[in-house]
């Protein structure tokens, strides 16, 4: 029975995971207007599902990482109790962010578990060198990473565009403005069109690339691009968030690892289909606004970073390093939204300690009931 709880409390972690990250990937795609919502998830959907079949073969240092190895002793890792408080400390703390529509780090929030139910069952035994040097160091600096080398990014490739002559080319918002004009009856006035006005749309205005690259019209090469860059980083969140929740199975010995990672990406899956629309507005609409190419070069930094990270076994957040691209493009542009950028960072600070407490106290209720 306590193998049933910690499987399910996985899964539960997996949807939880899913409904907070599953939209991050395609953010761009929505936030500048090249495809809609549920375009955007479905797309999200596959290749996340993909990233996580792909970890089968490439992430197993993350697994062995998010088991505890090396945190606390072996003996600790092979007890069901010490996974199940972990999966559900963090899993309780993503969808408490997930509800408010904050786009927190579930690798923060596995972290922070681990941190809680760690010390709660060893004090001071826990390994606090390793945890800062394998897990914190690599949270702090990839999103700063993301948000300079985005910057960076925007403006060589602005650079490139002015080269190839593709230019872009904006939209004017047509109103009216009715007046009042008097009939001969008294009291009674008859509405008319008096004059037009034409300015720059802010709002439901499209930003679109006029010019040819290789005779292919530099829209559609970009939107292309656009939607290649998205997938990339759902197959990079897939490839690097399902290892970190699977890591808290391989004591199920009779659950094969690889069931374990398919189990994880339909729950995955399951939770950004249904939960993923709060925060997916946050990341498309509320950090900065964006075009298509801006939304680009976003999207291409993320997934080189997480990528790269989780080939070579670091624990960084597909989230921070999200946010923190396109926030570097809001730099760019003197268009990002301080003050919500102010309460995403909040929700940052607030997820380790948020998910200790709560993994802590799941360690010692369990351990006093079972």
């Amino acid at each position: 029975m306590i193998f049933v709880i910690l499987f399910i409390a996985a899964c539960f972690l997996a949807y939880s995971n899913g409904a907070n990250d599953n939209f991050k990937g395609v953010a761009t795609l929505f936030g500048s207007g090249t495809t809609n919502y549920k375009r955007a998830i479905r797309w999200a959907t596959v290749t996340t599902f993909a990233g996580s079949i792909a970890a089968i073969f490439l992430a197993g240092t993350l697994v062995k990482n998010f088991s505890g190895k090396g945190l606390v002793p072996d003996d600790l890792i092979q007890n069901p109790v010490f996974a199940i408080s972990i999966a559900l400390g963090a899993a309780f703390t993503v969808l408490l962010a997930t509800k408010i529509g904050m786009p927190i780090s579930t690798t923060h929030g596995l972290v922070g578990a681990l941190f809680g139910a760690g010390v709660m069952a060893i004090g001071p035994d826990f390994n606090f060198e390793k945890l800062g040097k394998a897990f914190l160091i690599p949270l702090i600096l990839s999103p700063l990473m993301a948000a300079i080398l985005s910057f960076m990014a925007y403006i060589f490739f602005r650079k490139i565009r002015k080269r190839l002559g593709v230019t872009k080319k904006s939209c004017l918002c047509v109103t009216k403005t009715n007046v009042a004009a008097p009939t001969a009856q008294a009291n009674m006035h008859l509405t008319i069109p008096s004059q037009i006005q034409l300015a720059s749309c802010e709002k439901g205005c499209v930003e679109t690339y006029k010019g040819k690259i290789l005779g292919v019209t530099s829209q559609k090469v970009l939107d292309t691009l656009h939607f290649l860059s998205a997938g990339i980083v759902s197959f990079a969140r897939g490839l690097n968030d399902t290892p970190k929740i699977v890591g808290l199975l391989i004591i199920i010995n009779t659950i094969d690892i690889q069931w374990g990672m398919i189990a994880v990406a339909v729950a995955m899956a399951i939770g950004g289909l249904l939960n993923a629309k709060k925060v997916g507005i946050t990341m498309s609409k509320k950090i900065t606004p964006m075009n298509h190419g801006q939304g680009f070069t976003a999207n291409m930094i993320t997934g080189i970073l997480v990528t790269t990270a989780s080939i070579h076994g670091l624990p960084v957040s597909t989230t921070h390093v999200s946010v923190g691209s396109i926030f570097g493009i809001g730099t760019v542009t003197k268009k990002a939204d301080v003050k919500m950028i102010s309460k995403i960072l909040l929700s940052w600070v607030l997820t380790l300690p948020t998910a200790a407490v709560l993994s802590a106290l799941t360690f010692k209720l369990l351990t006093s009931i079972l």
